[in-house]
């Protein structure tokens, strides 16, 4: 099988090709495994953080990506919940322990096993993968593969984010940064609380464009102050900066939710320029979104068929997964990038 390969960790611009073409042998699926041929898969932000050393190690070499869509082509002797022809997807979870206390209590995004596809284990940045049948995914067939990838990451973590928010319909809610996820959270929004208005923070003018093309009330940068104090913000940007505007602009008893594996490096003197009155004060809270679990990924692509929800896509073909890659780290974004395989 073909497939793009992570060797080793480095900063990524429009001079280096961190990922690299590769032949490798087609994987055979273990006694409860599935063998996926992968038809579709997003890039996700997440790719920047592994390849740049942000996230835990990964286990090179790596062939990353977790948003995966595919057919199933055949399945280990005790793997029983799949068919040949199958279409399923595969999310950021590979696998869980399924014994901790937090797998038990369907946390198992907080499990101390936690293994992530495309870090922990090869994921679909190629023409093949494996993965445990207990964590695969049918796809819906009111979706075609590209249009499901990036609901395996960037929806299914728009949607926990979105019910850790504890938004009510009429609260107002804020969104920062506009991309793969966050343009998926404002679809949502207006399906599920149809009286809540949602305000955008997004760095350049086409996000704060795109965020009002699909119903954001007001758009503007980051640092702006919003026409009213928000109950709720959603943070979906890999910066600090943002994270301190947001609370600025939170209602008192307000919550911010950070959607995010990790944060790029920050001047410390950013991160001290909290003000207390003006940032924390009056029972705000603070929210960070670990992973997901798989029924967040279950649950969303229910939703996501009911709706029924329609992503905006760019596509790419497997070898311009680098390509892909840069443009999402130079936030030329408009909606998710995804690269088509088969």
């Amino acid at each position: 099988m073909k497939a793009m390969i992570l060797e080793t960790l480095t900063r990524l611009d429009t001079e280096k090709q961190p990922l690299r073409l590769v032949t490798l042998p087609d994987p055979v699926p273990g006694d409860a495994e599935v063998l996926i041929r992968v038809s579709a898969c997003g890039v996700c932000h997440t790719e920047l953080d592994e390849i740049e050393g942000r996230t835990p190690p990964p286990s090179l070499p790596v062939v990353l990506g977790h948003e995966v869509v595919g057919e199933v082509v055949s399945s280990g002797r005790n793997a029983t919940r799949f068919q040949e022809g199958d279409i399923v997807g595969v999310g950021w979870i590979f696998d869980a322990c399924g014994k901790c206390a937090f797998c038990r209590q369907g946390l198992e995004n907080l499990c101390p096993g936690f293994r992530a596809t495309g870090r922990d284990a090869n994921g679909g940045y190629a023409e093949m993968m494996v993965v445990p049948e207990d964590f695969a995914h049918p796809i819906p067939p009111v979706f075609t593969p590209i249009e499901a990838a990036p609901f395996l990451c960037a929806g299914a973590i728009g949607y926990r984010s979105l019910r850790l928010s504890q938004i009510q319909n009429g609260q107002s809610l804020g969104l920062t940064g506009f991309g793969a996820s966050a343009h998926l959270v404002l679809k949502m929004v207006r399906h599920r609380f149809p009286d809540t208005e949602v305000f955008v923070f997004a760095r350049s003018e086409a996000e704060q464009a795109f965020a009002r093309e699909l119903g954001a009330v007001w758009s503007g940068p980051a640092e702006d102050v919003s026409p009213r104090k928000l109950d709720a913000i959603i943070d979906t940007t890999p910066a600090w900066k943002p994270v301190v505007e947001a609370l600025k602009n939170l209602e008192s008893a307000g919550r911010l939710v950070i959607n995010a594996i990790r944060k790029e490096s920050a001047d410390k003197d950013e991160l001290l320029k909290i003000d207390y009155p003006a940032h924390l004060w009056m029972e705000k809270e603070i929210k960070s979104v670990a992973n997901v679990a798989r029924a967040d990924i279950h649950e969303f692509l229910q939703l996501a068929a009911e709706i029924p929800l329609k992503p905006e896509v760019q596509e790419f073909a497997l070898d311009e997964a680098n390509q892909a890659l840069v443009e999402l780290k130079e936030r030329k974004i408009r909606g998710a990038k995804v690269l088509r395989i088969a």
